[in-house]
């Protein structure tokens, strides 16, 4: 390929990942796991201040990744993906994180962050 071409640096989507046929907002991975949540700083470009954000951690066969869920207000939230979540649509970003954020039975009360 030559460097002129703007599809060199696209990733190659996985055989069989077409998630609108399948419904799974995690398709196309490989043993996705959830590994952490933690709070993280992060600006907008909207904005001029520091905002707190969810950050998500994530693990699979391809490799690595988060997911950060931005609360801009009450009715009003983004998603950002990097790693192996980068160039996700929102509302995708939105149901991997939700499918990946682990129940509360799943996990003893001692190592599950307080939300509210």
């Amino acid at each position: 390929m030559s460097s002129e071409d703007p599809t060199h640096d696209r990733p190659i989507p996985l055989e069989g990942a077409d998630v609108s046929t399948s419904g799974d907002p995690l398709g196309g991975l490989r043993e996705p796991r959830y590994v952490s949540l933690e709070r993280s700083p992060i600006r907008t470009r909207e904005n001029l201040v520091t905002r707190s954000a969810w950050r998500l951690s994530a693990v699979c066969t391809e490799g690595e990744g988060t997911i950060s869920l931005i609360e801009l207000s009450p009715t009003v939230s983004l998603y950002r993906g990097e790693g192996v979540f980068l160039g996700w649509t929102s509302d995708r970003l939105q149901a991997a994180y939700r499918t990946l954020l682990p129940r509360a039975e799943d996990s003893p009360n001692d190592q599950f962050p307080q939300l509210g």
